[in-house]
């Protein structure tokens, strides 16, 4: 794509054209150098929508609350980005499109873009290309963009390095799996959802929820924030007031809920502001895609070094498994040539 041709493309973008936005997505997404070149244009155009995080367990209902969060946005007259994060295919290597098919109502409103990413391995349950998709919905002009991701994990923390927001949804009847919050996603909610609170024991879930919260306000003095960011930055500065984590009861097959959780959504966007901690997540999420960027493509100059030089990376490899050479040794010759 020459730079005249990503100019237009960008224009395009920008003038909200769905068809070149999903042109240049599926660039990104099968990760085109040529799609670097539209992104510059568009960056500094960016930075306008709130980014929500949707994550927790499967079948706990993340597409069906994605798609009554959607609907409630568009009441309010906002636009709507959605990024579903989608498992990837075994057999095409793309994405299984089930939240397209889930959030089809939306298909024919003008007002609201669904994508799917297929993860391709992705530790964290965010494909490589989620942040630069958020960003051509942003300059797409979309009030606010959705995530969706795949499960709930250790590894799954990546979504609060995306979103400014971050909804954990959980479900009645979850037993072990509270222990699996305990472990690592607890650190990353701002927002709890119960979903399907109809079920026996949301009351349950509830108030073991908080007594979680309660335990580790305890044992961490209180500050949420510094929890939820404190790896992220060596400068972070805990804000002067907390932000008490709501649970949020929510039945999203009946539209139960929803406008309680759009609220404590926009009162966390409000708390952000007000305490300055929005530039903050802002600058994280500079930080993640800049080490991402500088990441892939000193990976990629090195690859091409090393099969100049030893052979194809699977070549390499072969080798290694021979025990013909160790992969410390060719790694640290590689490194040292790369920074010379």
């Amino acid at each position: 794509m020459a730079a005249g041709k990503a100019q237009t493309l960008a224009e395009r973008v920008l003038a909200g054209e769905v068809r070149a936005a999903a042109r240049l997505m599926r660039d990104i997404d099968d990760a085109l150098p040529e799609a670097t070149l539209a992104l510059k244009q568009l960056f500094p155009h960016t930075g306008k929508a709130y980014v929500i995080g949707i994550t927790g367990s499967p079948g706990a209902g993340k597409s069906t609350l994605t798609d009554r969060l959607i609907a409630l946005y568009r009441k309010q007259q906002k636009t709507v980005g959605v990024v579903a994060v989608d498992p990837t295919s075994p057999f095409s290597g793309g994405a299984i499109l089930g939240d397209r098919i889930r959030m089809q109502g939306h298909a024919t409103d003008e007002g609201v873009f669904i994508r799917s990413l297929a993860t391709r391995g992705a530790l964290g349950g965010l494909s490589r290309a989620t942040g630069e998709v958020i960003r051509v919905m942003d300059a797409m002009g979309k009030d606010v963009v959705i995530v969706e991701t795949v499960g709930v994990g250790q590894d799954e923390v990546d979504i609060a390095k995306m979103a400014h927001t971050t909804v954990v949804t959980v479900v009645p009847g979850m037993g072990d799996d509270i222990q699996a919050i305990k472990a690592g996603i607890l650190e990353v909610a701002d927002v709890f959802a119960v979903n399907k609170a109809d079920r026996e024991g949301a009351d349950r879930t509830v108030r073991e929820l908080r007594s979680m919260l309660e335990l580790r306000n305890v044992t961490s003095g209180g500050s949420h924030d510094a929890q939820h960011h404190a790896t992220a930055s060596a400068t972070f500065r805990p804000p002067e007031h907390d932000w008490q984590i709501p649970i949020v009861k929510t039945v999203a097959a009946r539209d139960e809920g929803i406008e309680e959780l759009a609220a404590a959504l926009a009162s966390h966007r409000d708390y952000l502001v007000k305490e300055g901690q929005l530039l903050r997540r802002e600058t994280q999420r500079a930080r993640e895609e800049f080490v991402a960027q500088l990441r892939e493509r000193l990976v990629r100059h090195a690859l091409q070094r090393l099969e100049a030089e030893q052979g194809a990376l699977d070549e390499v490899a072969e080798r290694i498994a021979r025990r013909e050479a160790d992969p410390y040794t060719l790694a640290e010759q590689l490194s040292e040539k790369l920074v010379r």
